[in-house]
């Protein structure tokens, strides 16, 4: 049997992070794996970016750690409204003036893809796909549309993030594609941070879906206390109690 630990999509959310590093520890688990998206929305990017650098733990850039990095105006992300847009544009600004520049570094040097070898099966760890880190790999996908993306990624397992949604989806070809939810910024109506573990004995493939409890007010207020004009738009500190987004 052989165990990893996989999160990401952290956005700056200390408070959901150091909740779920305690729960990690408590459970006793090791061999951990970031799947990125360290900073954006929340006010914490220096906090979070140390944490995970003093943990030396394996991470892959997200869209928005490659935005930042890159002191881009564009995070890489898809907006359903101009409003939703403005929003985003405000949440990079925030974070590219609050980010320092050695995290700028870090998050610009990060890695696109982490390949493991878990028992017999080739496992692919990516921030949106294979294909690209902003692509968003919904559970609802047609199969045969997953079929190819697992041929690209060469993989047995893929693992993903991007989406905020957790799920675990095997194909007609017995292939896996497991969504590792976020840890700071969950769209599925649950405001508790998500990780999960990934077990495989032989070709037997196990997803635990995990969810913590952590202090949301004290993002939620964090993001409240930013000025009204220019600072992180208020309207995702709601979003964070709702479990929205």
């Amino acid at each position: 049997m052989n165990r990893i630990t996989i999160f990401g999509d952290i956005h700056g959310n200390l408070p959901a992070l150091e909740a779920v590093f305690q729960d990690m520890e408590a459970r006793g688990l090791t061999d951990l794996y970031c799947l990125g998206d360290l900073v954006g929305y929340g006010t914490f990017p220096n906090e979070v970016v140390n944490l995970i650098r003093q943990r030396g733990i394996p991470t892959l850039m997200g869209n928005y750690d490659q935005g930042v990095g890159n002191n881009s105006d564009d995070c890489g992300c898809a907006y359903r409204t101009d409003v939703d847009r403005r929003r985003g544009e405000l949440s990079i600004a925030w974070s590219n003036a609050h980010t320092s520049d050695e995290n700028k570094t870090f998050l610009r040097d990060l890695p696109a893809h982490i390949p493991l070898q878990i028992g017999d099966l080739k496992v692919l760890l990516v921030h949106g796909s294979p294909r690209k880190v902003n692509e968003y790999l919904f559970e609802d996908r047609p199969d045969d549309t997953f079929e190819r993306i697992m041929d690209v990624a060469q993989a047995d397992v893929l693992v993903c993030g991007h989406t905020h949604l957790p799920y675990h989806k095997m194909l007609p070809s017995g292939r896996h594609v497991i969504n590792a939810g976020s840890v700071g910024k969950p769209k599925d109506r649950d405001p508790r941070a998500g990780y999960i573990t990934l077990t495989i004995t032989g070709r037997e493939v196990q997803v635990e879906f995990i969810r913590v409890a952590y202090a949301v007010e004290r993002t939620a207020q964090a993001i409240e206390a930013t000025p009204e004009d220019g600072g992180m738009p208020h309207h995702f500190a709601q979003l964070l109690r709702e479990g929205a987004g």
